[in-house]
């Protein structure tokens, strides 16, 4: 859930495509590699247990591998839920899909580097596209669980993409790629919705039994998405206002 839905790639840094200069017919040229920003509060300590795995990866496991486990980790997350309103056990379904899409979506990218088989205009649009296929299926199958309203799923579907479409604009234009917003990232994200899954096993409707515990949440990390595209959002229009100020 950018992060991504969250999201790693595989460059060294992540793609910024065709600038202004460029030839246009001549694929790669004028491509750049934009700053990655990865501040969250697990990131360094993700870092180093994502390099010690991929320096043992056997050698037949390669990116491509890793990205599809992790689409279709997060494919089967949202079919989980969806199975979870009839079957709660399926909340631990969940927990392992999200386990398996972290292992997948985030060492695809540290593979590649550590072996030195980078490929960022490749890696930057496939794991992207993926990642926002993916969350379009995960929060269908939150809104068919029964445990969330189906508009608070849609309400964050929209906002996850909004605060995608940002983060690429960004990279871009700024030539910056935010992994994380405010100290949260992908990881931290999936460890929260894991254990308010199993939270739900004893929670699943709370305040005097009146709200459902996962609109509740997805209410505040709706609000908190919005906030974040907003103050991205002005940020950036303003650093590039006073970088292309009319003369």
């Amino acid at each position: 859930m950018q992060g991504g839905a969250i999201v790693q790639t595989r460059s060294t840094g992540t793609s910024l495509a065709s600038l202004p200069g460029a030839q246009a017919g001549e694929p790669g040229t004028g491509f750049q590699n934009a700053t990655r920003v990865h501040g969250s509060f697990l990131a360094a300590t993700e870092k180093r247990v994502l390099i010690w795995m991929a320096e043992r990866m056997p050698r037949w496991v390669n990116s491509d591998h890793l990205t599809a486990l992790g689409f279709v980790a997060q494919l089967a997350t949202g079919f989980c839920y969806a199975l979870a309103g009839r079957d709660r056990r399926m909340l631990l379904a969940v927990i392992l899909c999200l386990a398996l899409n972290w292992f997948g979506d985030s060492l695809d990218g540290t593979l590649a580097r550590v072996r030195q088989q980078q490929r960022p205009r490749y890696g930057f649009y496939v794991d992207h596209m993926i990642d926002s296929i993916g969350a379009t299926a995960m929060m269908a199958g939150l809104a068919l669980s029964g445990y969330m309203q189906p508009l608070i799923a849609i309400g964050l579907l929209i906002a996850f993409l909004l605060l995608s479409i940002q983060s690429y604009l960004a990279t871009y234009t700024i030539g910056e790629f935010h992994l994380s917003f405010w100290r949260f990232g992908p990881t931290e994200l999936r460890i929260l919705l894991a254990v308010g899954n199993l939270a739900l096993f004893r929670w699943a409707w709370v305040i005097h039994g009146r709200y459902r515990l996962f609109d509740i949440g997805g209410a505040i990390g709706l609000a908190g998405m919005s906030l974040m595209l907003i103050v991205s959002t002005l940020k950036n229009t303003l650093r590039l206002y006073r970088e292309e100020r009319i003369k």
